[in-house]
């Protein structure tokens, strides 16, 4: 199904910025300089991409604000003095979203009591809506997703195929789940009847204490999650319902695809939860924390606002407001960069020892 097609005009009243040259020409689709066709507007924030116009047939593009399209061969283009920002604006204009038909498709299954929002909430095919669930005006429900008993849903919230909105679990406005998320799973909670070898070492900093064998018994999830307005969670992601009180997301928080968020955690607003980052049972993030890929926090830890962990970098204490942390052994950032220059000069250390050892004198040769 096409897009919908704007001319440049519209696009650059609707983002704010500047239009030039003919801006009537209408464009129904956003593509890479090389890649662009006559009806396509060519992305191209910065010189270096703007170079790649001429392997293409874009007639318009998105341009830097001082950029001189005429140079470029073309007859319209959008002028952004920040052109990634303005690529947001742009591509919601471009995108056609899901298509979900309003209302109840035949093939869904809506259990008594749920509550669905007269104004344009659609549910798909094989969708599963729960006793006692309510969705917002505006929600879509993609195919065979599962909206759990007793959960609520905000407006315009969207659903993806596969994701499983558990029991008594809450979003607010907005919120979007991408394809195979699950949100209120039972957090993964076990104690044994005795310490456990975990427990010894952690107490004794690596004696295991002639541990034996245990059965782990289950601490079941009895609270749900919590998760506030314009919050996205990407694909295979999962947020674990909380022990006692709910695991938390904060209004506008984005997380990443297959992140994990343990049982009672709190985390803020405006988080970015890169791919594959892991926040373990009970920990707690501020405002405007950012994980990179394949981050981790520990359990029971408080990360303060505007913390930034670089990829791969794990969180082994608390950390104040504003820290940056580098490295997979968990650095400052200045100091993790410095260690790694010295570790890239090892070799060229160790070959100017191996080069003055050798002026030096050799006690067992009687030097």
């Amino acid at each position: 199904m096409a897009g919908p097609s704007f001319t440049v005009g519209e696009i650059a009243k609707a983002l704010g910025l500047k239009a030039w040259g003919d801006t009537t020409l209408r464009v129904g689709n956003a593509a890479a300089p090389h890649e662009a066709g006559p009806n396509d507007i060519a992305l191209a924030a910065d010189p270096k991409y703007a170079a790649a116009l001429g392997r293409g047939q874009a007639r318009a593009a998105l341009l830097w604000a001082d950029a001189v399209p005429a140079d470029y061969g073309l007859a319209a283009a959008v002028l952004a003095p920040r052109p990634r920002f303005a690529l947001s604006g742009l591509s919601r204009m471009m995108d056609p979203g899901p298509q979900i038909a309003p209302g109840v498709h035949p093939k869904a299954h809506v259990e008594p009591g749920a509550e669905i929002g007269d104004d344009g909430a659609a549910i798909g095919p094989f969708a599963l809506i729960g006793a006692g669930a309510r969705i917002g005006p505006g929600a879509r429900i993609a195919a065979h997703a599962v909206v759990g008993s007793g959960a609520v849903l905000g407006r315009d919230a969207l659903l993806l195929e596969h994701v499983v909105f558990g029991a008594r679990c809450r979003a607010g406005d907005r919120f979007i789940a991408q394809p195979g998320a699950v949100i209120g799973g039972d957090g993964f909670s076990y104690v044994t009847p005795e310490p456990s070898a975990v427990e010894a070492v952690r107490k004794t900093l690596g004696d295991r204490q002639g541990q034996r064998q245990q059965a782990q018994a289950r601490i079941h999830s009895l609270a749900a999650v919590t998760i506030g307005d314009d919050v996205e969670v990407g694909s295979n992601a999962c947020i674990d319902r909380g022990t006692l009180s709910d695991t938390v997301v904060g209004d506008g928080t984005k997380i990443d695809n297959l992140v994990q968020v343990a049982h009672n955690v709190r985390v803020g607003k405006d988080c970015l939860l890169c791919g594959q980052a892991g926040i373990a049972g009970s920990a707690t993030l501020g405002d405007r924390v950012v994980l990179g890929g394949q981050a981790g926090v520990i359990d029971h830890l408080t990360l303060g606002d505007d913390v930034i962990l670089s990829a791969c970098t794990p969180a082994r204490t608390d950390l104040a407001p504003g820290t940056v942390m580098i490295g997979p052994i968990s650095m400052e950032m200045k100091a993790g960069i410095a260690a790694y220059k010295n570790l890239r000069r090892l070799p060229r250390l160790l070959r100017d020892v191996a080069a003055l050892r050798k002026h030096l004198p050799n006690p067992e040769n009687g030097d």
